[in-house]
């Protein structure tokens, strides 16, 4: 999985968090209110997303006002273990209040399919995808529901597993040339088990040492500085729950089966 050098991460949060904010426009596909934005300061200037805390719409299964802050605590998990996948994201105040601030990634216009995510005919899948679901058309015809399998989608399905991520479509998926990034995280950290996901196609599989290893970094970094600023965009809940979560994995070293009791997938898938 690539990576980012901590000069060019650390220049990246500089803007988002002390930069000049400029609002360009929303993004009117999402359901809360989403803002494509520019950072500046001095000769630098990036895109971003803007999420305010005051936009955001009201889930009878998530504390309101708490979406900002989970965005947050998921970049923050995922670069403890290792998962450079989340774009930079900070806590701020803009224009329409405090909220979550992430570096935009992918197009600038338009919406590009990442192809991580494949609607075919049973035997259509192409190779290096794997099964998750099957369907029908309007006609009845079956269709099957497959993802990519490449080691970058597997690594994000683990961080998937660690953030209980309730909301993870295939459009939450972005590939930028050979990399790859995952967005809207705003639905994780649940106490309960509500993990809704397209990857569920590691399923049953053992855990490798480098993702034990992922893992416990994370446990690691609970015990250090990560708890402290953790503890300021979760409740002491939430926190236990994580720790939990992990050591679950850990313990029971294979990615969990689909839960038949609860709905184990997003919607709309994509």
């Amino acid at each position: 999985m690539p990576t980012d050098t901590s000069a060019e991460r650390a220049a990246v949060i500089g803007l988002l968090t002390d930069g000049e904010l400029e609002i360009e426009g929303r993004l009117v596909e999402a359901s809360n209110v989403v803002l494509r934005v520019w950072l500046s300061q001095g000769s630098e200037r990036i895109p971003a997303v803007y999420k305010p805390v005051r936009g955001e719409r009201p889930l009878w299964d998530f504390p309101e006002g708490t979406l900002a802050c989970r965005e947050v605590a998921a970049w923050l998990v995922a670069q403890s273990g290792g998962w450079h996948v989340v774009p930079p994201t900070v806590l701020r105040d803009g224009p329409l209040g405090s909220g979550s601030v992430q570096q935009w990634v992918g197009p600038l216009t338009g919406w590009d399919d990442s192809g991580l995510v494949r609607l075919d005919r049973p035997r259509e899948v192409p190779d290096g995808f794997v099964e998750v679901l099957t369907a029908e058309d309007p006609q009845g015809e079956p269709l099957v529901v497959s993802h990519a399998s490449s080691d970058q989608v597997r690594a994000l399905a683990l961080l998937d597993l660690v953030l209980n991520n309730a909301d993870r479509k295939g459009s939450a998926m972005i590939v930028d040339g050979d990399r790859l990034w995952a967005i809207d995280h705003g639905l994780c950290f649940h106490v309960e088990e509500k993990l809704r996901t397209v990857l569920w196609g590691f399923a049953g599989e053992r855990l490798a040492p480098a993702e034990r290893d992922r893992l416990t970094k994370v446990l690691e970094a609970l015990d250090g500085d990560l708890s402290d600023r953790l503890q300021l965009l979760l409740d002491g809940d939430e926190m236990m729950a994580l720790r939990a979560r992990v050591c679950d994995l850990l313990t029971a070293g294979r990615f969990p089966a689909v839960p038949v009791d609860r709905t184990p997938l997003p919607w709309p898938l994509w």
